[in-house]
């Protein structure tokens, strides 16, 4: 299937990155750089954002790295592990009108696998930020992109989609997303 992810009719879903679970994660420093700049690209590309949390009274809030990028959003809390068994978000995403969603989150393996899995059976088309997700082991994020990929969902960097919801050089909004990259 070949397309172009446009701007206007993209989302985003940051997934679970929790106080309780996040030092576990493999390569956990490098991953909060990453999707601190994937988070900056997008609010200034004005890109709508959905933040989930899983079972917090357990896994705790986002962490703070996090949640200072995404202050003023609401959080959607969760029990089950794809975002999509969760009725409000499916309502909200539904209501934005929007056909692409960019996914970021942890486990990969687990919540970012099944997520993507049933935005895609859901007729969404994610964007799985392979850069900007992570599991604890290093080799269940590699078998959940394999997973994926042969499901048909498309992966990428948070480089790369930024320029490509970008499209155009100049401006301030291609100022601020170069300054994030560099």
């Amino acid at each position: 299937m070949e397309m172009r992810i446009l701007k206007e009719k993209t989302a985003a879903v940051v997934i679970d990155f929790q106080e309780r679970i996040f030092p576990a994660i493999h390569e956990n420093e490098k991953l909060a750089r990453n999707v601190s700049i994937l988070i900056g690209g997008l609010k200034a590309l004005e890109i709508p954002l959905f933040v989930t949390e899983q079972y917090v009274k357990g896994l705790g809030p986002t962490i703070h790295a996090i949640a200072n990028s995404i202050k003023g959003i609401e959080r959607i809390e969760k029990s089950s592990f794809s975002c999509c068994d969760e009725p409000r978000f499916m309502l909200e995403l539904a209501a934005s009108g929007k056909e692409f969603v960019v996914v970021t989150g942890i486990e990969s393996h687990v919540c970012v696998l099944q997520t993507a899995i049933d935005l895609k059976h859901n007729g969404y088309c994610p964007i799985v930020v392979e850069d900007c997700i992570s599991s604890r082991k290093s080799n269940d994020k590699l078998m959940a992109i394999e997973r994926m990929r042969h499901e048909g969902i498309a992966i990428t960097t948070y480089e790369a989609i930024l320029f490509e919801l970008l499209r155009y050089s100049g401006g301030e909004t291609f100022k601020a997303i170069s300054r994030l990259v560099k």
